[in-house]
């Protein structure tokens, strides 16, 4: 069974910096695409940046590129978002999702976690 853990949310202020982490887990591919969406209040839910670990292809949201930056450790499954130089508007719920082709629409990907809360109080 395919898991994905996210942690590393919190409350920060205004222009503070946070680093999520998305663990998965139960999947043999060598080739997968990780994806982090967020989702706020009464608003869709909106990608913010991908990766590819195996060619490190990444894509980034215009609202958070030169603020957020990707990474993966294959060798922990495990893919990093920093986020500096937060906002107001980064207030979200932010999950983390895999799937088996590089994709930045929502529905390229399978499984999902279930979400960490990232506040940025003003």
């Amino acid at each position: 069974e395919v898991q994905l853990v996210e942690s590393g949310g919190g409350v920060v202020q205004t222009g503070g910096s946070l680093r999520l982490s998305c663990t998965a887990s139960g999947f043999t591919a060598d080739e997968y695409a990780i994806g982090w969406f967020r989702q706020a209040p009464g608003k869709e839910r909106e990608v913010v940046s991908c990766i590819s670990p195996s060619d490190r292809s990444t894509y980034y949201a215009d609202s958070v590129k030169d603020r957020f930056f990707i990474s993966s450790d294959n060798g922990k499954d495990t893919v990093y978002l920093q986020m500096n130089s937060l906002k107001p508007e980064d207030t979200a719920l932010y999950y983390c999702a895999l799937g088996s082709l590089f994709s930045i629409t929502a529905a390229g990907y399978a499984y999902w976690g279930q979400g960490t809360q990232v506040t940025v109080s003003s």
